[in-house]
């Protein structure tokens, strides 16, 4: 009984930036009804698996929805997704606009048939300029929005991407709160309408927004970034035993800092003083904290920062996010069973609400496991899917 019990959503999206998108939409109590190529999604091909086509990737990215598989470069594929989008309330494709004109599902051919649907497209970028036509991909977007020459700057001078489809995800969320408003605005006023979320100029907002600097002004009055997260000693601290993640950051912080370390001499430094003094000094002031932070153990320094009211948390690896004590009690990572997996590990939903408490409908579907289903509800006979088994346009449902 989520949020959003009662929308429908068409997803035409493949591997992850869409699917992200659409199962948080699922997740939030839509009618997710994915439409995968008679191949699948080629995230199901991703990562160890137990069985063919249900890799983690794809299981983590495609809950909450039902599968169905149509060749839509046939005249029947596209007749039966047209069906589909008659009645829906949101399409969610991420090819490039020019794709979806040549298989005649444009937006002026869509809204003609549904003027109440919101048609919402996940891709590359906006369509006013040069690139419009070009692809895109994370690691593309994330060359072209400063972050590897970010990475290169704070790290050993090596350009990097940072290990996490991070555009794609950060891309996903914008289009759930665009979606999420244009229903609002659909309700207000009847009318659907098309919405494009580009991945370039998203991301460029988003790194921008934290580098942008002196940028900002015109004339420009330095060469943009903000000096705390480009300093090189802004890592995770080593201690005596391990790694730690500390941030001491406003004054309040600073001062329960002197005191639970015993350090007056800082105190009276005009580097780490004031806030002014640190931001002004900020290399000098992390390469300090490195050194005093090597004098502890982990559990030591933990405990010591915890009971002074100083920002801490462990530093993990991936094995030690599963086991945090924090996430243990929320029951963050529930173990359920997957139908034809087996025991999966799972992530819940992570708002909640006080009126419409959403969780996960289902898990993630087996290729066009709800193909007849769906079929059926949009007016097919037995006879009829039986007969674009047979000619090539949908699969038989899997056993």
């Amino acid at each position: 009984m989520g949020p959003l019990k009662g929308i429908k959503v068409i997803d035409m999206t493949t591997v992850l930036m869409g699917p992200y998108a659409t199962q948080m939409l699922g997740d939030y109590g839509a009618d997710v009804i994915k439409v995968e190529s008679l191949e699948g999604d080629v995230t199901r091909l991703i990562g160890p698996m137990r069985h063919a086509g249900m890799g983690p990737v794809f299981l983590n990215t495609n809950r909450s929805k039902r599968s169905i598989c149509l060749d839509l470069k046939k005249p029947a594929g596209r007749e039966a997704v047209l069906r589909l989008l008659k009645d829906a309330d949101v399409l969610v494709y991420n090819v490039r606009p020019q794709a979806m004109a040549r298989l005649q599902l444009g937006y002026d051919v869509v809204s003609a048939i549904n003027p109440r649907l919101v048609y919402a497209g996940v891709f590359g970028f906006g369509q006013d300029g040069p690139y419009a036509a070009k692809p895109a991909y994370d690691d593309l977007i994330q060359g072209a929005t400063a972050l590897p020459a970010l990475m290169a700057q704070t790290g050993d001078g090596v350009p990097r991407y940072v290990p996490n489809a991070l555009v794609d995800r950060i891309v996903g969320l914008t289009a759930v709160g665009a979606i999420c408003a244009s229903l609002v605005h659909r309700d207000r006023t009847g009318r659907g309408q098309r919405l494009d979320i580009p991945m370039f100029e998203t991301m460029a907002g988003f790194v921008m927004g934290d580098h942008m600097g002196g940028l900002t002004y015109e004339p420009p009055l330095d060469k943009g970034g903000y000096a705390r997260h480009l300093s090189r000693d802004r890592r995770p601290y080593k201690t005596s035993d391990g790694y730690l993640s500390v941030i001491v950051y406003n004054d309040k912080q600073w001062e329960n800092f002197f005191k639970a370390t015993a350090r007056d001499d800082l105190r009276a430094d005009p580097k780490f003083a004031t806030f002014a003094g640190r931001a002004a000094n900020i290399d000098v002031v992390y390469a300090e904290l490195a050194r005093i932070f090597e004098t502890r153990p982990t559990a030591e320094w933990i405990d010591l920062l915890t009971k002074a009211d100083v920002p801490v948390m462990p530093m993990h690896d991936l094995q030690g996010v599963l086991h945090d004590e924090h996430l243990e009690a929320t029951k963050f990572f529930p173990v359920v069973t997957h139908p034809t997996e087996g025991p999966i590990r799972s992530m819940k939903v992570t708002a909640s609400w006080s009126e419409t408490e959403a969780e996960p409908v289902r898990l993630a579907p087996r290729l066009n496991e709800h193909g007849a289903e769906i079929l059926g509800e949009i007016g097919y006979s037995p006879g009829e899917i039986a007969a674009m088994v047979r000619d090539g346009v949908t699969r038989s449902v899997p056993e």
